[in-house]
């Protein structure tokens, strides 16, 4: 089966590390790659997975965090029901404070994720941990079901013949693993391993990653920060700086233009 070309759709809410100011040039090169599997071992919010414009026959999508999994799986097989319970919720930062408190393991599948959508679409920078209700005065409420449902109705259709798992990810490369399959990886940056919850990634994980990505039958492509730790762990790869912009978590001084790495078993053309 011929790769298909596939309509990009925006992230249903922002997500720490989103890759949104490199997303087009990540997704330029894995589009030129020719795979028939693709799969993403940290998709988080879909910030590369879904702006790609070409679909192989089959794709997979992985995240530990089990609120990405279950919200992207409840868009997958419930989506109209999921609408439903979405459809009076309002930007409050009582509700807020609120949902932040609830303990998400004492809510039904549908409640958790209609928990962590709207904890994402309000909380500042998209962040997981410490989250702190966002205000902007030169923009709408930030839940509003109203521009919010056509993005998930988008997101539903794409979802549809996309297996999702919710695995470590050195489980799930093992699994999908094969002769023609692609790997995107954006793992938590040096530094800030537990930004997306304590020991889902661990500093030694780096090590263990790229070992394991030195013996993979598929190929890769890896995005991460520009640190002297992760060239000389990755060292044995194809090692690409390029520009791009983040704010979360830097001072007013620091923030601005910073080199990443593109990390990868193959030769790509930087668009």
């Amino acid at each position: 089966m011929k790769r298909k070309p596939v309509n990009p759709t925006n992230p249903v809410a922002p997500y720490l590390g989103g890759k949104r100011n490199l997303a087009k040039r990540i997704c330029a090169i894995i589009d030129a790659q020719p795979h028939t599997t693709y799969a993403e071992p940290f998709v988080g919010m879909g910030g590369i997975f879904l702006r790609r414009r070409i679909r192989p026959r089959a794709e997979f999508i992985n995240d530990a965090g089990r609120d990405v999994y279950n919200l992207f799986r409840i868009l997958q097989e419930h989506y109209v029901a999921f609408l439903d319970l979405l459809r009076f919720q309002l930007t409050t930062q009582e509700n807020f404070k609120r949902l932040v408190k609830l303990n998400p393991d004492s809510l039904t599948d549908m409640q958790r994720a209609a928990r962590f959508l709207y904890l994402q679409r309000t909380a500042f920078g998209g962040k997981i941990s410490g989250r702190n209700f966002g205000v902007s005065a030169d923009r709408p409420a930030r839940f509003n079901l109203t521009t919010l449902e056509p993005d998930l109705e988008a997101l539903h259709e794409r979802l549809a013949g996309v297996t999702i798992l919710c695995q470590d990810y050195s489980e799930f490369i093992r699994r999908v693993d094969r002769k023609g399959a692609l790997f995107y990886l954006d793992p938590p940056y040096f530094g800030c391993e537990n930004d997306y919850g304590k020991q889902m990634f661990e500093r030694a994980d780096f090590v263990r990653l790229a070992a394991q990505l030195g013996s993979i039958k598929g190929k890769f492509l890896l995005s991460i920060n520009d640190v002297p730790e992760i060239r000389e762990t990755f060292a044995a790869f194809n090692i690409a700086p390029v520009q791009t912009s983040y704010s979360i978590g830097l001072s007013n001084d620091a923030r601005g233009g910073r080199s990443e790495l593109l990390i990868g078993n193959f030769k790509w053309e930087m668009p």
